[in-house]
């Protein structure tokens, strides 16, 4: 079962990518029509031949803006997961090792930022850094930085007493040698749930920035964005310019809980093996 999760989510998030790849090559080489242009269309039209997924209050092709989005998406969270990775495995592995001053300083930095609801704090980060695709992705960075120090910090300060680590410090061995030698490849072992999982939460909080106002600029594409200009329309009975984007960030997130649940019970079986 967990493998099938795995796979159904692995195929889910391909999807995802090749779309992001190949939608941007198809409006530039203008087989399709650019999303963010309109004027020749009609507004709130239905969904047709012409128009497979309708059309919004500008004209603008919502298939075509939902698909587009799918790559910005994927860019923001992919940035912001790598800078969390970057940051909070460093500083975790630091802080369980060298304990002391640091460790506090450190934990009581981290333990602060955990507590902030997760909506609360990237709203507040991207209000202070404004809208953007780097500012974005920024913002969600700082909100995931504390799960993986946390996790990484006490699975360092665990494995640190380990009586094979005791040996090669005794030997001389230096700080960074032993965390490179042994501290690292014993602490990895849950970071990838924890980032496929934290993809995921990233896909609806991006939303959530998008549809406050707060996250990428009106010239980009963007499901929350698109989901909050829907809500105007959507009682008179205009729900494709709804529908479309926020099924399309539904499979999303559901594509990367599946990696993320797949690999959990996967390394939690590897795990009673061994």
């Amino acid at each position: 079962m967990s493998t099938r999760l795995f796979f159904a989510g692995l195929i889910i998030l391909s999807i995802y990518i090749c779309i992001s790849i190949f939608i941007p090559l198809l409006i530039s080489l203008k087989i399709v029509p650019n999303g963010e242009f309109g004027l020749g269309n009609p507004i709130f039209s239905a969904p047709s031949i012409d128009h497979w997924c309708g059309t919004d209050r500008l004209g603008r092709d919502v298939c075509i803006r939902t698909l587009a989005a799918s790559g910005i998406a994927l860019q923001v969270v992919f940035v912001a997961v790598s800078l969390a990775v970057l940051v909070g495995i460093p500083l975790g592995l630091l802080s369980g090792y060298i304990g002391g001053l640091l460790d506090r300083v450190l934990v009581l930095l981290m333990d602060t930022l955990y507590t902030i609801p997760v909506l609360l704090l990237s709203v507040v980060m991207a209000f202070l850094l404004g809208r953007g695709i780097l500012n974005a992705s920024i913002a969600l960075c700082v909100v995931y930085i504390p799960q993986y120090f946390r996790l990484v910090r006490n699975q360092t300060a665990q494995v640190k007493s380990e009586l094979y680590i005791e040996a090669a410090i005794s030997m001389g061995a230096s700080p960074l040698w032993v965390i490179r030698k042994y501290l690292l490849k014993n602490v990895l072992t849950s970071v990838p749930v924890v980032l496929t999982l934290n993809a995921a939460d990233a896909v609806l909080v991006l939303g959530g920035l998008g549809f406050l106002g707060l996250g990428l600029p009106e010239n980009i594409p963007e499901w929350g964005s698109d989901l909050n200009m829907a809500l105007v329309a959507l009682p008179t009975g205009i729900w494709w310019t709804a529908i479309y984007p926020g099924m399309a960030m539904f499979v999303l997130v559901l594509g990367l809980s599946f990696i993320g649940e797949g690999l959990e019970k996967v390394i939690s079986e590897t795990s009673l093996q061994n």
